[in-house]
């Protein structure tokens, strides 16, 4: 950028009063670039005891209360239960049951019958 450009601007930076570093600027930077923990060191106080036992405790009670609460709630007395599906066929399909059964048995035969003949 020209003086030609923004007069103003120039001038106005003329004006600013000039920063004085202190001849230990570079000393205490670096000094405060030390002290700053690094990563392994701010991972490393996370898994400390004094925070490690108390956070896996909490986690132990939660799952534990999960578990305990969301089991599925099973009968009282095994005459509660629901019937098997055997039970609950209609007295008039006994007949078609029986039939069936037949059926299957009679097919059953007959595939034994046509392999023997081949």
């Amino acid at each position: 950028m020209k003086r030609e450009d923004d007069e103003q601007l120039w001038d106005l930076l003329g004006r600013a009063a000039e920063l004085k570093l202190s001849p230990f600027f570079a000393r205490n930077v670096l000094r405060q670039v030390r002290q700053e923990p690094r990563a392994f060191e701010r991972v490393r106080s996370w898994l400390s005891w004094r925070r490690l036992v108390p956070a896996s405790g909490l986690a132990l009670a939660v799952i534990a209360a999960i578990i305990a609460f969301h089991q599925p709630a099973s009968p009282q007395h095994p005459s509660e239960r629901e019937p098997d599906v055997v039970a609950k066929v209609d007295p008039q399909d006994y007949e078609v049951v029986a039939d069936l059964d037949e059926l299957l048995a009679s097919d059953d035969n007959n595939l034994w019958e046509e392999n023997s003949t081949l």
